[in-house]
């Protein structure tokens, strides 16, 4: 009978080991379980700052030129005016005009080869985000809301805005009402 108490208490010692080994082994697996779910985080953490790192350099890199295109915008503004006030037929001036159009010329090449492009939107529809109406104006001859004159050009880099247009919008002529005979 001692046999048998100390066979039981042997199997109750394995099962009181088994048992603290099973549930160190669920503890164990709760942890790794834990630690792996952590690290997929991690992982996923450090591709999300690697990629918007790449897309910060590729903005840069795309709209580095934003403030010095910027600043060479009146300078083609001003050789445009240039060409639109002097007289095309005026012989005393014809070099001065060949000249001003090839460097105005050079100046779009340029502006092109770095996707600066220009926004021009006579006839086209008024578009608030590159638009910027300064006058409005009836016209019977347009839909209304429609641009009937540039002041200035509109400008994009890489299809950001870099300058909106500067134009007069059309409104539809006002109704003339018919006029009362107040003597009848």
């Amino acid at each position: 009978m001692a046999d048998e108490q100390l066979d039981e208490q042997n199997l109750n010692a394995e099962d009181a080991g088994a048992q603290e080994l099973s549930a160190r082994v669920q503890v164990l697996e709760e942890q790794l379980a834990a630690a792996q779910d952590q690290s997929l985080r991690t992982t996923a953490d450090l591709q999300n700052v690697r990629r918007r790192a790449e897309q910060d350099v590729e903005k840069a890199h795309k709209f580095a030129l934003e403030k010095f295109a910027g600043d060479l915008l009146p300078v083609i503004d001003s050789l445009e005016r240039g060409l639109e006030l002097s007289s095309p037929d005026d012989e005393s001036i014809r070099p001065m005009r060949e000249g001003i159009e090839l460097t105005l010329k050079m100046f779009h090449d340029t502006l092109k080869r770095y996707n600066l492009e220009a926004i021009d939107p006579h006839g086209e529809p008024f578009n608030a985000e590159q638009h910027q109406a300064m006058a409005m104006q009836e016209s019977a001859e347009v839909e209304p809301n429609s641009v009937l004159k540039v002041f200035q050009k509109g400008y994009q880099l890489n299809g950001r805005l870099l300058r909106p247009a500067m134009v007069v919008v059309s409104k539809a002529p006002a109704a003339v009402s018919p006029s009362i005979d107040e003597q009848a």
